[in-house]
């Protein structure tokens, strides 16, 4: 008998989300992404999730693959696979869906979604924001919301201190 993954299959494709989009907008219910890597998820990384579920009626999160983290942040990321990070992430409450995208950026994600409200932790500011997002946010005319974050809390910080720790 196959042994059956659980954490397998809690991302949705894109056309699953764009379904899920397509019948808020129809509900006049408010549409927010947010997007990031969420490797080694911490309460840095809850906080802002719950703070951007407030913003709207559902909250839809891109999550980075693993090759595009490779490609963000070195070959030795992620620390944690794609699907367990869809699943650690889903499983929040305040999270509608999870999506995983491939690419750097989430441009054509953006294009796609038509989101209501776009939101991204204060660590960002309008002028950080990717070239590409901020033009696909623009073109489809959603709100940049920017949700308060823990100070001193990152994935770079946490890993730093259970590597000296190992010492």
């Amino acid at each position: 008998m196959k042994e059956i993954n659980p954490i397998e299959n809690y991302s949705l494709s894109l056309k699953d989300a764009l379904i899920f989009r397509e019948q808020a907008r129809i509900n006049n219910k408010t549409f927010v992404l947010t997007n990031g890597c969420f490797d080694l998820l911490h309460s840095g990384h809850v906080h802002s999730l719950i703070e951007a579920s407030k913003l709207g009626d559902y909250l839809w999160v891109a999550l980075n693959s693993d090759s595009s983290i490779k490609e963000l942040k070195g070959e030795s990321r992620p620390i944690i696979k794609e699907q367990e990070r869809a699943f650690i992430i889903s499983n929040l409450k305040c999270v509608s869906g999870v999506i995983i995208f491939n690419t750097k950026r989430l441009d054509q994600e953006i294009i796609s979604l038509k989101p209501d409200v776009y939101v991204k932790a204060g660590d960002y500011n309008p002028a950080n924001i990717a070239t590409e997002e901020h033009l696909a946010l623009k073109k489809v005319k959603s709100k940049i919301k920017f949700v308060s974050f823990l100070p001193g809390m990152s994935t770079t910080a946490l890993i730093s201190k259970i590597v000296s720790t190992c010492k």
